[in-house]
């Protein structure tokens, strides 16, 4: 169980089960103990002195060691889509744990458990007077992100890494943590300085051992406890080692934590904490693919099945929380329940063309499945489903994004500060295409999978990206015929607990499922009507009517778990 944040944030341990059949009902947390790497990984993960606000204090005299005089404003709240939250970080600066919370507003009016979310429609990040007080993009979160998949991992809503340290190394000296694009060495010299001279005395330190990082990360003194004792392979001699190597060793170390957050399964393998989840087991129902099938052909195989029990009228439904004594959920304020509507709601989530969901008036197709297959719902692939294209419509009028001038390859070759997002290679870019659509700014939008498909600053996630769209491509792969198939594609999301992660979207655009299914319905005509500019196919075969929002709301939110 990843250990939660009980001394730092106030919070308590409730009744639920975490992790591998391991069972709290009693409401006595019988922690496992995570591995040193994982252990020290969280630690990294909420330090808030590796950010440029930190480093300006130790600049002109500040000890590492010291409090900050004053806190950096940005984390002295935590924003939402309505009233702000008290910051759990107020006083101090940015870490990563400020746009990916769990417990910290539990118990706030307008908070909430998060699945290492925030409550943000975009994250808000340090003031450098640059013009940007947010992240592009909503925060996305970190809880199945990193499950194991073909093809390998492409991280971030546009595939832009394609490792979890490259991931962390870019976080903690990018713009998310004040950082400049040209202070990048800045920033890795400023990150190896606290690990070099940290003290081991701190609050943050004393939840962890109260070592040194600089004892921790070498591992070799005599004191560490086994429980922090790092195994070779995650060691870096800090007294001897470069800035960079140390930085690597961090971004490595937050990696193995960040890779071990996922949702709740069973000694087989099998999620266990959501109604649905439940609903198959009670049922007897397939609960993850056989050896060797794919995950749609699982989710086929369970709708035929689903389909065999009501025929026989043998379907069970659910109404109590076997993981809680009171039989409710913990973190969600409504029933624990799978019953007639959520099971309504899955055969239209289920139903495919050819095979539209028995038992509605209006043969509903969500074609859902062809993008978020079962047991994960998600493809981990990447589709334009509109959202860019809606966004940019609503600010400019209709058909503006149809309209667009968006360069071919030999042009955005030309001209990469004009088109693409900046790096420390190209610090001055403009970044217009991976920005939010904005009334001042009639060019600018988010074109996702195209800022960084062939963009020669981001080389490790190329050969994936390129037979990801080289394989669903109808003519030659040439790579300025694939950059048009890219545009406007964002990494497809999982579907578990989103109760825990809203609002939804790259954009942070909706703050209810329903409004979610709303935009499917108006993507899926445009697509059909051949409006939607590179729009997924498989919008498509979507036909929704209103009767059906709500149904497939009630299966939504039967994903949804106790995650802690």
């Amino acid at each position: 169980m990843t250990r939660s944040l009980l001394l730092i944030a106030g919070t308590f341990m409730v009744s639920l089960v975490i992790g591998a059949g391991t069972s709290l009902l009693d409401g006595r947390a019988s922690e496992v103990q995570d591995p040193p790497e994982v252990t020290i990984g969280e630690r990294l993960f909420l330090e808030t002195r590796f950010a440029e606000f930190f480093a300006s204090f130790v600049e002109v005299g500040g000890d590492v060691n010291a409090l900050l005089p004053s806190g950096d404003p940005v984390v002295d709240l935590t924003a939402t889509t309505a009233a702000p939250l008290p910051g759990p970080f107020a006083g101090t600066s940015i870490n990563c744990r400020a746009c990916h919370l769990v417990d910290e507003q539990v118990d706030a009016p307008g908070g909430g458990m998060r699945t290492y979310a925030d409550f943000a429609q975009r994250s808000p990040i340090p003031n450098r007077l640059d013009g940007h007080g947010t992240t592009p993009r909503n925060s996305p979160t970190l809880v199945n992100a990193s499950l194991k998949r073909d093809g390998g991992l492409l991280l971030h809503f546009d595939g832009e890494f394609a490792t979890l340290p490259d991931l962390v190394k870019a976080t903690l000296t990018g713009r998310n943590y004040g950082w400049l694009p040209r202070q990048s060495d800045d920033a890795i010299a400023h990150v190896a300085r606290v690990i070099r001279e940290d003290d081991g005395h701190g609050e943050l330190a004393a939840d962890f051992g109260g070592l040194s990082y600089s004892v921790l990360l070498t591992g070799t003194d005599t004191s560490i406890p086994v429980d922090l004792k790092l195994p070779r392979a995650f060691r870096v001699d800090v007294g001897n080692a470069s800035d960079a190597e140390i930085v690597d060793a961090v971004a490595t170390l937050i990696g193995v934590y960040t890779e071990q957050l996922a949702f709740s399964t069973d000694e087989r393998g099998n999620f266990n904490l959501s109604p649905f989840d439940v609903f198959l087991e009670q049922n007897g129902l397939p609960r993850k693919p056989a050896h060797g099938e794919s995950a749609i052909n699982y989710s086929r195989r369970l709708a035929r099945a689903i389909s065999s029990l009501e025929q026989a009228a043998a379907v069970q439904f659910v109404d109590v929380n076997p993981n809680t004594l009171d039989g409710s959920f913990a973190f969600h304020d409504r029933p624990f329940r799978f019953g007639v509507g959520e099971l309504r709601g899955l055969k239209i989530f289920f139903a495919e063309p050819g095979a539209a969901a028995a038992g509605t008036e209006e043969h509903a197709t969500g074609n859902c499945i062809a993008c978020h297959a079962a047991p994960n719902f998600t493809d981990f692939a990447f589709h334009n489903t509109g959202v860019t294209q809606i966004e940019f419509d609503e600010v400019h009028g209709a058909e503006a994004f149809e309209q667009l001038h968006i360069p071919d390859l030999n042009a955005r070759r030309a001209n990469p500060d004009e088109y693409l997002p900046a790096t420390s290679a190209h610090p001055d870019a403009s970044g217009r295409f991976r920005a939010p659509a904005s009334p001042g700014s009639p060019g600018h939008t988010d074109l996702g999978l195209w800022n960084v498909f062939a963009n020669p600053d981001f080389p490790k996630p190329q050969t994936r990206i390129f037979r990801a769209l080289c394989q669903e491509s109808a003519s030659a792969c040439r790579t300025d015929a694939l950059l048009d198939r890219a545009i406007a594609r964002f990494k497809t999301p999982g579907l578990r607990d989103l109760g825990h992660s809203n609002p939804y979207m790259h954009n942070g655009a909706f703050h209810a499922l329903a409004d979610v299914i709303d935009l499917y319905r108006t993507t899926s005509v445009l697509m059909r009507s051949g409006h939607l500019r590179n729009g997924a196919p498989e919008l498509a075969e979507i036909r929704l009517s209103p009767a059906d929002v709500d149904a497939l709301v009630a299966f939504l939110r039967a994903l949804d778990e106790d995650y802690q």
